[in-house]
């Protein structure tokens, strides 16, 4: 009997050592694996600093936009100071030379501009009673804002608007104040520009050249150029093709090659 006794005591000992084994971790039974529980640690506490953070992280996001923000306000800001010391012609070209743009005065064959760095000479000072007739503000950051600048330039012949991303129809909009002097016109590469904002273009009867080449905005283009071509008869348009924009699009379930067009068939 003692003999037995014996015997199950030692069997109850064992399962007790295997059940505590079971209880200890991974980490301690083998040395191999020692590596992938402080891997695990130090991702997780990687995710919890990014989650404590993540606050942060947006706020910092809202605070760069703000930033820019008022960077564009700043940039397209009234020169009312300026054009009461020195005049409209003087204000509206450093105006312009700040956008890193150029200028060229009534009279003069030599642009004035901004170089890389945003330097300038400051030769347009001696023109303050000279009329400024050509602006080049292509890939520049002038908004609707910034042309309160400009719209007092009665004598201006020259306008380049190239790649400006801000320029939009209310931009547009605002064009009309040179009706009577500007001649040449240039939009090119505007992504905000649409067909509406092109139509405000009818008061500028003395434009003779109009570029609207890559304006991804621009829907049907081919009938902008008509009706343009009507309400300015006297102005070259470049950058927009008849056939661009005036195939008819399919119907559902209609044979793409045997849609119809608004072309003359018999011509």
């Amino acid at each position: 009997m003692a003999a037995l006794l014996s015997r199950w005591a030692a069997l109850s000992s064992r399962k007790t050592v295997r059940g505590c084994q079971l209880l200890v971790p991974l980490s301690c039974r083998t040395h191999s694996d020692s590596s992938k529980p402080a891997q695990v640690h130090w991702a997780k506490q990687g995710l919890l600093k990014l989650y404590e953070h993540f606050y942060d992280i947006e706020n910092f996001f809202n605070w760069s936009l703000a930033f820019r923000n008022w960077k564009l306000r700043k940039q397209n800001a009234y020169y009312g100071y300026t054009q009461s010391m020195y005049g409209a012609y003087v204000a509206a070209a450093y105006y312009i030379l700040c956008q890193r743009g150029a200028v060229r005065f009534a009279g003069q064959e030599e642009w004035i501009q901004a170089n890389r760095r945003g330097k300038f000479s400051w030769d347009f000072l001696t023109f303050k009673e000279v009329p400024l007739e050509a602006i080049d503000a292509s890939h520049s950051s002038i908004t609707y804002d910034g042309l309160e600048n400009l719209v007092c330039l009665t004598e201006l012949k020259y306008l380049s608007l190239s790649n400006c991303p801000y320029i939009d129809d209310w931009c547009l909009s605002r064009l009309h104040v040179f009706g009577d002097s500007l001649e040449e016109l240039r939009l090119s590469g505007c992504p905000r520009v649409t067909e509406r904002g092109l139509a405000s273009l009818h008061h500028l009867k003395n434009l003779k050249r109009l570029d609207l080449s890559d304006l991804p905005s621009v829907d049907n283009r081919g009938l902008v150029r008509i009706l343009l071509e009507e309400s300015l008869p006297q102005c070259e348009i470049v950058g927009i093709e008849y056939e661009d924009g005036l195939l008819q699009q399919s119907l559902p379930g209609q044979d793409p090659e045997k849609s119809t067009s608004y072309q003359n068939p018999n011509l």
